[in-house]
């Protein structure tokens, strides 16, 4: 059911515009000034605005032009003086339509089922185009940060090979996005290749392609990633996973913009700009015989490091402030606010997982909590696995807070018990599961539970 909005200060408007709209089977909201009606749209979810123009306070244009700061919500606006220049300069300001008065019924439901269609068309669209780019902005003022995009505005135009470093879930393969996005290569596609999700037999066949018969499985000729990505770049992910077999061939292709498919002889040119992430330390790999270090020269002419989160937490602000935005809009509910004391103790936990876990966590924060988030919401359900300590008013920035416990032994039972309550959730309060997962008799589990009163 959609939500309509009324902005008109003289009462027999809005009783009579409400009477017809919720026939129609809207919901309706109605006020009788500009500044309550901004104050509506900020905390509820509205799919169209009639508005008038004139009213006191706090005219209908001065409404409509704060609106389009906060939302995309559109308006209808409504005058009893109507004329050209009047409904040009709402058009200009983003209106839908304008309409005078009297209002024509027929008109009226018309207009307002029309703004509708066009606002649901608006939202999908939106969605739409979010799902099929995978380029997001990078988002951060820190000074890491600062230097990656300063980085890619210099390395981006060249043909350079780069390397990225850094964490799983840092954003390693935004900075390869936006290399290609930004270098003269952009028009022709980029390539993609997780070194770490294809088996070591199979790689050689995805990377170079394979001719028909070329082993068991090749039922027809294949054409590989080099030659996919041809005039592009090729974005070779986890390179530190690649067998040697497979990484002699890349140095290979590297060095002479040549390459062979599996099960052929012919040479076939190639021109790619290579762009390589790894999460390991590939000089480590090469002490250890697992990586080469030829190709790792060839691939290092840039190097780009992407710090964890927890190296640039003054940036999680930011970074969840978009997010909670970008989900509100993709379960199409108002945007949610998160206090000062909620960031605060966002930034105050730790970030195993780095902005994938972020993004996780703001979305599970946008699902459980009313439409501001708390630190104690955060405390609650942004990790799991403190939330028991959080909701007995036991946790203080993400630790145990350990100033209301007199002595050791209490401690340690209140420790014990949180422990084995969440491993018994975890096991779906299976016993034996649970007394094997943490190394203790079945029968000590159980007295615990009774000791405890602990219970599904």
């Amino acid at each position: 059911m959609a939500t309509i909005l009324i902005i008109d200060d003289e009462r027999p408007i809005r009783s009579s515009l409400r009477d017809i709209l919720e026939y129609e089977g809207y919901k309706v909201l109605d006020v009788d000034n500009g500044v309550d009606g901004l104050e509506t749209l900020k905390k509820e979810k509205i799919d169209l605005v009639l508005c008038d123009i004139k009213m006191n306070k706090m005219d209908g244009m001065e409404v409509l032009e704060a609106a389009r700061e906060i939302t995309d919500t559109p308006f209808i606006m409504i005058s009893g003086h109507g004329t050209i220049e009047t409904a040009v300069e709402a058009a200009r300001k983003g209106a839908y339509d304008f309409l005078e008065k009297p209002l024509d019924l027929n008109r009226l439901l018309i207009t307002v089922r029309n703004g509708l269609e066009r606002e649901s068309l608006v939202k999908e669209t939106k969605v739409l185009k979010r799902k099929v780019s995978k380029t997001r902005e990078i988002l951060g003022t820190s000074d890491c940060i600062s230097l990656i995009k300063e980085s890619i505005e210099k390395v981006a135009p060249t043909d350079a090979r780069v390397l990225i470093t850094g964490a799983n879930g840092s954003g390693k393969e935004l900075v390869a996005r936006w290399l290609h996005e930004k270098s003269n290569r952009s028009s022709l596609p980029l390539v993609e290749v997780n070194c770490a999700a294809i088996p070591s037999e199979l790689i050689e066949s995805e990377l170079f392609g394979h001719e028909k018969g070329s082993f068991t499985s090749a039922i027809k000729q294949r054409i590989g990633k080099f030659e996919q990505a041809n005039g592009g770049t090729l974005f070779l992910d986890e390179i530190g996973d690649m067998s040697l077999s497979a990484q002699a061939k890349v140095l290979r292709a590297l060095q002479e913009n040549k390459i062979t498919r599996v099960g052929g002889d012919k040479e076939i040119s190639v021109n790619v700009r290579v762009i390589a992430a790894t999460n390991k330390d590939l000089l480590k790999e090469i002490d250890a015989g697992t990586f080469r270090m030829d190709l790792y020269h060839r691939l290092s002419v840039i190097l780009i490091h992407v710090p964890s989160l927890g190296e640039r937490r003054e940036d999680i602000p930011q970074l969840a402030e978009s997010f909670c935005e970008e989900i509100c809009c993709e379960y199409n509910i108002p945007t949610k606010e998160f206090t000062d004391k909620a960031m605060k103790a966002l930034q105050e936990l730790p970030w195993t997982g780095n902005i994938r876990e972020l993004r996780n966590m703001v979305e599970r924060l946008i699902i459980l909590s009313g439409k501001v988030v708390t630190d104690k919401d955060v405390y609650n359900f942004a990790n799991p696995s403190v939330s028991n300590h959080a909701s007995n008013g036991h946790l203080e920035g993400g630790h145990l807070n350990i100033d209301g416990m007199d002595d050791y032994q209490t401690f340690k039972e209140y420790a014990e018990k949180q422990f084995l309550a969440h491993k018994l959730k975890k096991y779906n309060w299976n016993l034996a599961q649970t007394a094997q997962a943490i190394g203790l008799p079945t029968i000590d589990v159980q007295m615990l539970l009774d000791k405890y009163k602990l219970k599904a």
